[in-house]
């Protein structure tokens, strides 16, 4: 899993697949607490139906954390969602923002794209609009965004120092983020460190946590704050496909 671009065409393939299945059948995998699952990528998923601006179609379990919720997003500001899938976090700060804002949302995979202009299609916002495009190299001009939020989706991204340069690029000077990722403190068992679904599920594509932080101090970014942290706890199901017995329990430890 180290060469960037076979990543990034696994993990398009993947997200196109989620794009396209039946809804329903892709939150009946969805088991967030860390009970049975049978997909990596929504064991870590939030509940989002209590917020404002909440859109169902547009909720695939696919985020980790309720970024919107810390990003502290004002009337009338410009927000750039970054892996923004069919449109879910994009909704949520619509409703921060109001008709007078701004909302962009940047995703890798085609799929995701169309199917979240599809919803705000039957939403009927002028104000939010999706576009296709690597996070690595993101399609919007400098010193624009008040905001940028992200839900799990950088630790999809090989470069992430070169994520958190263009995130610094297309900010307002004064701007800032609010993103929920997952980092490792300790040690990723070799097997998971190797698998494609892993991956895709961003378990493996996650670093350091030291690292992470050192990724985003490095690129001009000051006044860091970790505003929530939880673990995640991956559903012995799934880590019996990759571990024995023993293996899962020293990983739990």
């Amino acid at each position: 899993m180290e060469n960037a671009e076979l990543i990034k065409a696994l993990v398009q393939q993947k997200y196109t697949e989620i794009a396209l299945q039946d809804k329903e059948v892709n939150q009946a995998s969805c088991c967030g607490s860390g009970c049975c699952s049978t997909e990596v990528y929504n064991i870590m998923s939030e509940d989002y139906r209590d917020l404002e601006g909440y859109n169902a179609d547009a909720d695939l379990g696919l985020g980790c954390g309720l970024p919107t919720q810390f990003a502290d997003i004002k009337k009338g500001d410009t927000v750039i969602d970054l892996g923004s899938g069919a449109g879910n976090d994009c909704f949520i700060a619509r409703k921060e923002t109001g008709e007078d804002g701004l909302i962009i949302g940047i995703d890798f995979t085609p799929a995701m794209v169309e199917k979240a202009k599809a919803n705000v299609q039957k939403l009927g916002f002028a104000n939010v609009e999706f576009r296709q495009g690597d996070i690595e190299n993101i399609p919007v001009s400098a010193n624009v965004a008040d905001v940028v939020v992200s839900n799990c989706v950088l630790n999809l991204v090989p470069d992430k120092g070169r994520v958190f340069r263009e995130i610094a690029r297309v900010l307002k000077p004064g701007g800032h983020f609010s993103i929920s990722d997952i980092v490792l403190v300790g040690n990723l068992p070799e097997a998971l460190q190797k698998d494609a679904e892993m991956y895709a599920g961003c378990v493996a594509g996650a670093i350091q946590k030291d690292a992470y932080l050192q990724h985003i101090m490095e690129n001009g970014f000051s006044r860091i704050t970790i505003q929530k942290e939880k673990a995640i706890h991956i559903p012995d199901d799934i880590l019996k496909h990759y571990l024995n017995q023993a293996e899962i329990n020293n990983f739990k430890n």
